[in-house]
C-alpha cells in the first residue's frame, strides 16, 4: 500500500468518528458545558445519556465569565445544553 493510500485511510478513519465516540472519549475528563441561556459550567463529566442529560462532578458555574457558584455534583437537563467541549 502506498503512502498516499495510507494517509487517505487514516483520514477516513478519523472522519468516521461520531459524536458518541467523542462523548465516550471525554467521560471522566474536565469539560465545558454552555447552556442555551449563556450560563457556563465546568466540571468532570461523570455520565450522560442519549438525551444529553449530563452529570458533572466538581462543578463550577460561570455567569458572564464570572465564577458564581461551586457545586459538588450537578445535573443538567439535556434540552438546555447548547454544546459541550473539553476544558
Amino acid at each position: 500500500m502506498s503512502e498516499q493510500q495510507q494517509q487517505q485511510q487514516s483520514a477516513t478513519a478519523v472522519a468516521k468518528k461520531t459524536p458518541t465516540d467523542f462523548l465516550n472519549h471525554i467521560l471522566g475528563r474536565r469539560v465545558f458545558v454552555r447552556l442555551n441561556s449563556g450560563i457556563d459550567y465546568r466540571g468532570v463529566l461523570a455520565c450522560l445519556d442519549g438525551y444529553m442529560n449530563i452529570a458533572l462532578e466538581q462543578t463550577e458555574e460561570y455567569v458572564d465569565g464570572e465564577l458564581r457558584n461551586r457545586y459538588g455534583d450537578a445535573f443538567i437537563r439535556g434540552n438546555n445544553v447548547l454544546y459541550i467541549s473539553t476544558a
